[in-house]
């Protein structure tokens, strides 16, 4: 049984940021999140959109945000547990066991990041679908240059579908983007830069069948409301329906929410020992959601984490500057 200091429910840029403090305060930390990369939703559904609310960024991409937190975290040695979901926590006189779908983790404390919950995709749901699942049908992009000179379509109609569509436009080999509706449901700007680009766009279509080989190289599209049928040569099919989201496990472990969040104290403690929340899984009265204040309440939950660990641990640390020459001494 290994133990750790502290675990971080959710890799999101707030739990990211909370890991690296962990480092500072020489914590042994894990990481665990539901998606199979860092980032959380930045990664997943906005990776080309400008944030502005960092201090000292005037602008920064999403992308490049999770980068910057990516070299950050490599600072210190932390043990990643990728597409693995917390579904219990279980609570023991002296340490925390929680259990995911891949196995059981123990800890001395927890610090929850998870955002607006912990969340899955919504799947494609048509026959023999899921057969191609990383065969030809991909919910997330992790590596863009993987449909480099590939034929790629994409399904879906809100901004994120609309941005990846975009992103690929340069690299793809040709790009197609298939939505239900006859109007796009994104912001207005990206959808005038998806009609002024080369993407192949084809609305009032739902996918109706996918098939192939080994591998996806046909999906079957049927116009909407009539039995008008197209069929279209793929290499990958870019499920973007959306996710399913639900705080309906934390209710169950004693912690006590809201219809959307944890309610935290001032210290970001829940209602159970040992248990902190920090971004915007927390709240409490005046709560703004932006990445600032999640990473504002970050070292908050951690310091106060390790002092619930060990109460001769200062709950006010000293500042970076003095902190890293001992770390790195």
């Amino acid at each position: 049984m290994e133990l750790f200091d502290i675990t971080i429910i959710g890799a999101g840029p707030v739990g990211m940021f909370a890991a690296f403090y962990a480092g500072i305060r020489q914590g042994k930390t894990k990481l665990i999140d539901s998606l199979p990369q860092l980032g959380g939703q930045l990664t997943t559904l906005y990776p080309e959109k400008n944030i502005y609310d960092i201090p000292g960024f005037p602008e920064i991409k999403a992308a490049d945000l999770v980068e910057n937190l990516e070299k950050q975290l490599r600072t210190f040695p932390h043990t990643y547990c990728l597409e693995e979901e917390v579904t219990d926590l279980i609570q023991h006189e002296d340490y925390l066991e929680l259990v995911t779908n891949k196995g059981t983790h123990y800890t001395k404390a927890v610090v929850l990041a998870i955002g607006s919950g912990s969340f899955q995709p919504r799947r494609l749901q048509v026959a023999n679908s899921d057969q191609f699942e990383n065969r030809g049908i991909d919910y997330y992009i992790n590596d863009p240059m993987k449909y480099a000179g590939k034929k790629v379509a994409i399904a879906g109609g809100g901004d994120s579908a609309i941005d990846w569509a975009l992103m690929l436009e340069p690299i793809a080999e040709k790009v197609s983007i298939i939505h239900r509706r006859p109007q796009f449901r994104g912001h207005e700007h990206s959808v005038a830069q998806l009609k002024a680009s080369s993407v192949e766009i084809l609305t009032s279509y739902l996918v109706s069948n996918v098939s192939g080989e080994q591998q996806l190289d046909t999906v079957t599209l049927q116009k909407v409301k009539t039995d008008e049928t197209m069929e279209l040569d793929v290499d990958y099919l870019i499920v973007n329906y959306g996710f399913i989201s639900s705080l309906d496990h934390l209710k169950s472990w004693g912690l006590e929410t809201t219809r959307q969040a944890v309610l935290v104290n001032s210290d970001m403690s829940t209602s159970v020992p040992g248990v902190y929340a920090c971004g915007d899984i927390a709240t409490y009265q005046g709560k703004v959601k932006l990445i600032a204040t999640g990473s504002g309440e970050a070292p908050t939950a951690v310091n106060n984490a390790l002092h619930y660990i060990d109460p001769e641990t200062r709950r006010q640390p000293s500042h970076s500057t003095s902190l890293f020459p001992k770390i790195q001494g």
